[in-house]
């Protein structure tokens, strides 16, 4: 019985093991002394873009616009066309801007009372918004209902409720900064038309797409600031919470939320 070498060995078990391709574009002999293969590089290939076409020392073309700019002026334009909630709603549902539309089964517009006092925004539906059509109607939603309730709030009454994203990403992951991107003009717009009293931020990732601060919901939350909202004469008092999903996983975090449900409940009954 003949013996199989021990290279022919170790280049089978090299493609069993996935290694079944050469690396880089051009071949290179590594029994090759490194002198010689300074001395003779391999040749380069020739390039496949445009730039091999211009002249030399000619102007070359300006870039095209990204897809995304294009994307996003797009969104400035449609929102700042909606003259009501109706027409924003109908808008944002008709958006195909964002990939997210494609994979969710409903649009997440808002829910609660569009004349309240005040507006509460959260990050992203989940499941349960993807699949009712309503944002905050889990078991974080539920949570938030009991949190506002303890503070004489309720959705339906002085309450408005929305998220800086109105389609679930896929596996509740966290939105890129391309999605939030698209979607904030949409809701820039949603603030201005609905002219709430004050603003609420539900978790970090809202917080810090709409205050534009760097700093995370532990050194945000309980704090007041002033929220520019284009289209509106002057800017709205906005504080951050965090969001009741966290506090679902880390409700030892209750005791600081309860303090700021306070302080939104005396806000409010100063902006009355």
């Amino acid at each position: 019985m003949q013996t199989r070498p021990a290279v022919a060995r170790l280049l089978e078990w090299q493609v069993a093991m996935g290694a079944d391709e050469a690396i880089g574009e051009n071949p290179r002999d590594r029994f090759m002394p490194a002198a010689a293969a300074k001395a003779n590089p391999p040749p380069r290939s020739a390039p496949t873009s445009g730039a091999a076409n211009v002249r030399p020392g000619a102007a070359m073309p300006p870039p095209a616009p990204a897809p995304q700019s294009a994307l996003l002026a797009s969104a400035r334009q449609l929102a700042d066309s909606a003259g009501n909630l109706a027409e924003l709603r109908s808008i944002v549902e008709s958006f195909d801007g964002c990939s997210l539309r494609k994979t969710a089964t409903h649009t997440v517009f808002s829910d609660g009372n569009p004349d309240a006092p005040l507006m509460l925004i959260g990050e992203a539906p989940g499941a349960d918004e993807d699949r009712i059509g309503r944002p905050f109607v889990g078991r974080s939603g539920q949570l938030l209902d009991r949190m506002l309730a303890a503070i004489g709030v309720v959705r339906g009454k002085n309450a408005y409720i929305s998220n800086i994203l109105f389609w679930r990403p896929p596996g509740n992951r966290k939105p890129t900064a391309e999605e939030t991107a698209l979607c904030l003009p949409f809701v820039w717009r949603h603030i201005a038309l609905a002219r709430p009293k004050l603003v609420v931020l539900c978790g970090g990732t809202a917080t810090a797409a709409l205050l534009g601060r760097s700093e995370g919901i532990t050194r945000l939350r309980g704090r007041w600031f002033e929220l520019p909202v284009p289209g509106l004469p002057e800017p709205l008092p906005a504080t951050a919470i965090y969001h009741p999903s966290f506090l679902l996983r880390a409700p030892a975090n209750k005791v600081e939320s309860w303090r700021d449900m306070l302080s939104i409940q005396t806000k409010l009954v100063k902006l009355q």
